[in-house]
This record gives structure tokens, C-alpha cells and sequence, in this order.
């Protein structure tokens, strides 16, 4: 066994079983999955630490507990199509790839991600997932509705139109943070309200462009 396939074991028992996390399906498909092939040679020693490791500039891989348990929370079906956004290098994408029918990645234009993502999961034969180039505040209209939707990183308030594009009873995972202190919540969509509970506490980064409005004193 490789020094990264003992450290990815690891993981899962050290920070993906103990952290509430039951879904077998996750915790196999992040037991397999290479995660240093998604993230820069430069970071791919924190590949499997419990913490986040930056895929490009302000920019960051969610912690491995933090994604396991959004993923888990949104209840995600075989037969389920899944936007994530933010997808990095493509290391999310790669696992929900192997819980849901269908999974568009999405990122942004100007980091050179979305190619690296193709590349890493091609690497790794995920043939139901594809990324694709766009504003992630917009997602991805011209695909939708989605049944799940996925947000690598935290923001103030999450965009409307990741809630627009829900179908009807789909659901939005997303960490929504108010200065230090962050809450993964899941929206659920009805028919024509949208609800929603929080899941767990944790503090990861801001995406860029989602941070709070600057408040100035008078």
C-alpha cells in the first residue's frame, strides 16, 4: 500500500466515520478516490489532513469532513442530477459522481480550473460527469432544474439562481457564514416556497465574490 492509500484510509476512519457520516456510498467513494491528483503538487501533501488546501489563488478544497458530511445531508439519489458549483480541480465532482446519475461541475472562467478538472476525472474514468465555464453566481441555467446543488466554499447568502434552478424538490447544500461563524444548510424547494435547516457548524473559507457586504460606520 502507497504512502497516500494508507493516508486516504486514514481519512476515512480518522475523519469521515467518526463525524456522523454513515452513507457507505460516501465513504467508499472517498476511500478510492485519489485525492492528490485534484489538487496542485504543491498542496498534495495536505491532500488527506484535516484541513482545506488551496486548488488556485483565494481558492480552496473543502476539508474532507466538511464535504462528506454536506454530501450526506443532501440525501443524494442514484437516479438524482447534481450542479457543483465552485468544483475546483474536480476532487467533489469525482464523489458525487459516484452517488448521482448525472454531475455538471462548474467553475469559473479565469482560474484555468475547469480544464484540470476534465483532466482529473478522465484520469480516473468518471464518465457521467462533465465541467463546464461560467459565472458561479448564475450556475448553470441552460441545464437545469437540478435535484441536488452543491457549493464548495462558504458565502454570505446563496445566489438566487442556484435556488431558481432547483427542481421541485431539490436541494441546495451550501455553508453560509456571518463573520467567523459558519452553518452548512440545505434548502429544500416546494412547489412554491423554499425552506431550510442547518446541518452542522464549521468555518470554511468565503468563495470569492460571496464574501458580506462591507458595513461602514458613521
Amino acid at each position: 500500500m502507497s504512502e497516500f492509500e494508507t493516508a486516504r484510509l486514514a481519512m476515512v476512519n480518522s475523519q469521515i466515520r467518526p463525524n456522523d457520516v454513515t452513507d457507505h456510498r460516501i465513504q467508499d467513494a472517498m476511500a478510492d478516490i485519489p485525492r492528490e491528483r485534484f489538487l496542485p503538487k504543491s498542496q498534495a501533501a495536505k491532500a488527506y489532513a484535516d484541513t482545506e488546501a488551496r486548488v488556485a489563488e483565494g481558492r480552496y478544497m473543502l476539508t474532507p469532513r466538511d464535504l462528506a458530511k454536506l454530501i450526506q445531508a443532501a440525501d443524494i439519489l442514484p437516479s438524482d442530477v447534481v450542479l457543483d458549483v465552485a468544483c475546483g480541480r474536480g476532487y467533489s465532482t469525482a464523489v458525487l459522481a459516484r452517488l448521482a446519475e448525472t454531475v455538471v461541475g462548474l467553475e469559473q472562467k479565469d482560474l484555468g480550473l475547469a480544464e484540470k478538472a476534465t483532466d482529473a476525472l478522465n484520469a480516473i474514468e468518471t464518465d457521467n460527469a462533465a465541467v463546464v465555464e461560467g459565472e458561479l453566481s448564475q450556475g448553470v441555467p441552460g441545464q437545469g432544474p437540478f435535484n441536488v446543488i452543491i457549493v464548495n466554499g462558504a458565502v454570505a447568502e446563496p445566489a438566487q439562481a442556484w435556488l431558481d434552478q432547483l427542481s421541485v424538490g431539490g436541494r441546495l447544500a451550501v455553508i453560509v457564514r456571518d463573520g467567523t461563524v459558519g452553518r452548512a444548510r440545505i434548502y429544500t424547494k416546494a412547489q412554491n416556497t423554499v425552506g431550510d435547516r442547518d446541518v452542522f457548524d464549521t468555518s470554511a473559507p468565503y468563495l470569492p465574490g460571496f464574501e458580506p457586504e462591507a458595513k461602514f460606520a458613521f
